[in-house]
């Protein structure tokens, strides 16, 4: 509290930490009243779903306790259902191979953007394009039928051209690499379009920090001698840390939730489609649990090394 008053003249005033925190409690209020007014009561009302058995009537809907305790279709989901396992470990596979190189491609660009050059500004608008094209309306269009079609045209007559650039098979055959490095390695070739077209929000977000670095830190590196290697290591990746960690998790989430996302299709169908209200529930809850405990070890290991610099 005395961080946040002080006493001048006989009269309590706020500090400029006090400051800082009433203009952060300001900002996040209408998030806070949005999340108890809106969205609180929806997960409670979710919650329940999960543990009973819907009926749609005329009237409405009548819920009857699951079996089992209420645990009926979270049991259902991991000992009964053929499919759930086997689409939450593909997720989570996908997770650890995109997420890395989102954050890896994002970082590089984002250093190049930062450069002084012409068409700067043009590149950058390049560079945060796909993520325009990845929302909204676009985005309908993009799943059309028609675009569908086209696409699989292409994939087909693409099959010769693949077959000569077959990634993994080269990696196989004229490298001593263990499998793991091999297949993580293709999959990054065979994926460029999906990670540029997920990297847009993060370059923004790498890019802010870049020009947020005080050019002084580099001119008194440089007075020292240092190279731009370690200007590299002891300054721009020291200071740029803490977003590494935002971009992390911001795209640890991106990636589960992404529309493309087997296990999102799957919730969606059983719900809306088969009309599994409860199932369904129990589906989005298990999968918001398994990116709950992800967000959380990923975010604890990369906070060890982050590094916060206090100008003040």
């Amino acid at each position: 509290m005395e961080k946040l008053l002080k006493k001048r003249n006989g009269k309590i005033k706020l500090t400029l930490r006090g400051k800082e925190a009433i203009a952060g409690y300001l900002f996040a209020l209408p998030a806070l009243i949005g999340f108890f007014c809106f969205f609180l009561p929806m997960v409670i009302e979710s919650v329940s779903f999960s543990l009973h058995n819907m009926e749609v009537t005329a009237d409405g809907y009548v819920l009857t306790p699951a079996a089992k305790g209420g645990l009926e279709h979270y049991i259902r989901a991991f000992t009964i259902d053929p499919e759930f396992n086997q689409m939450l470990l593909e997720a989570i596979k996908n997770m650890c191979i995109n997420v890395p190189l989102i954050i890896i491609f994002s970082f590089f660009a984002a250093n190049l953007l930062n450069q002084k050059f012409a068409g700067r500004a043009i590149a950058r608008s390049i560079f945060f394009f796909p993520v325009i094209l990845t929302s909204g309306i676009v985005l309908g269009l993009e799943s059309s039928d028609l675009l569908v079609q086209a696409a699989s045209e292409a994939e087909m007559n693409s099959d010769e051209i693949a077959s000569f650039l077959n990634m993994a098979r080269f990696l196989r055959e004229y490298t001593n690499l263990p499998a793991g490095v091999i297949g993580f390695l293709s999959n990054a070739v065979n994926g460029i379009y999906d990670i540029i077209i997920a990297s847009g929000v993060q370059i923004l977000i790498f890019l802010a920090g870049l020009q947020s670095i005080s050019s002084s830190l580099y001119e008194a590196s440089n007075m020292e001698g240092a190279t731009g290697w370690e200007n590299f290591w002891k300054i721009t990746f020291p200071m740029i840390s803490p977003l590494i960690l935002v971009n992390s998790i911001y795209t640890i989430i991106d990636t589960f939730t992404n529309e493309t996302n087997e296990m999102m299709s799957a919730i969606k169908t059983t719900i809306f489609s088969d009309v599994k209200y409860g199932y369904g529930s129990a589906m989005a809850w298990i999968y918001f649990l398994a990116i709950g405990v992800i967000v959380l070890i990923v975010g604890g290991l990369i906070s060890r090394k982050v590094f916060y610099y206090d100008e003040r």
